[in-house]
């Protein structure tokens, strides 16, 4: 098993070096994705990267959203020989002291996806965390599943091959703030195990987001909405294996 991170950066090129410092004491290589920044993101962003020796640097010349950045992080894993990797954000607001038990976890499940959920601080925007209630709540049922408590959240391990069989499989994913989401229920439907882990999120309140409220919120439901008709082909399947896995249990 060869474990990698994976770091899609777009507007955060002041915040990636205290990311990547905290990586640093695994050794492990860290793909680092220039998503189209500007010219003082992407000074930044090269900075870092001559800094670091761990790092291998992703640029891309236009933003294509985390999306397309994280596709092509996953690719160079892929082509660097990375069996898992652990995909967290550019700008500070995950646990990245939660990667060790994550690591672990993955160690002890291979074939499955560990995904965060996310343990609010008291500053956490409360329209984050309902809008958040209300999205998982669908994830729920295009999956008829549990298993996923959080399907927003980018800190994650990931095995490698499946995602690429998944990225061969499907002709379109949604390449922005809908791309976490979609993954993640895509690889479920492949039969993917998801076991979720939680993990400190912070919102520091001179950070830069770049969810947008009304166009990321119209792409995330367009995003259940499609997942939803497809559902209806997929029933059978997923329901039997509801069925199996319960049968199991007992």
């Amino acid at each position: 098993m060869k474990y990698g991170f994976v770091i899609p950066v777009y507007r955060h090129g002041s915040t990636l070096e205290a990311v990547v410092k905290s990586l640093l004491s695994f050794n492990f290589p860290i793909i680092v994705v220039d998503d189209g920044n500007d010219e003082k993101n992407r000074a930044l962003i090269t900075e870092v990267a001559e800094k670091y020796p761990l790092i291998t640097l992703v640029t891309r010349k236009k933003n294509g959203g985390k999306g397309r950045a994280m596709v092509a992080g996953v690719r160079k894993a892929h082509e660097m020989g990375l069996t898992h990797i652990l995909q967290l954000d550019s700008d500070g607001q995950h646990d990245a002291g939660k990667a060790e038990h994550f690591f672990k976890v993955s160690q002890e499940n291979p074939d499955a996806i560990i995904c965060g959920y996310p343990e609010y601080d008291a500053d956490a925007p409360k329209s984050r965390v309902n809008g958040r209630k209300f999205a998982n709540g669908w994830i729920h049922i295009v999956t008829l599943s549990r298993d996923i408590k959080d399907a927003m959240i980018g800190f994650r391990i990931y095995p490698v091959e499946a995602y690429i069989k998944m990225l061969r499989r499907t002709p379109y994913i949604d390449s922005r703030m809908g791309f976490d989401i979609e993954v993640l229920v895509r690889q479920f439907w492949q039969g993917v195990r998801i076991i979720s882990e939680p993990v400190k999120v912070y919102y520091p309140a001179d950070g830069i987001s770049n969810y947008n409220y009304f166009t990321d919120s119209i792409r995330v439901s367009w995003v259940y909405t499609r997942l939803c008709f497809e559902l209806i082909f997929r029933f059978p399947v997923l329901l039997f294996r509801k069925i199996k896995k319960r049968s199991e249990k007992k």
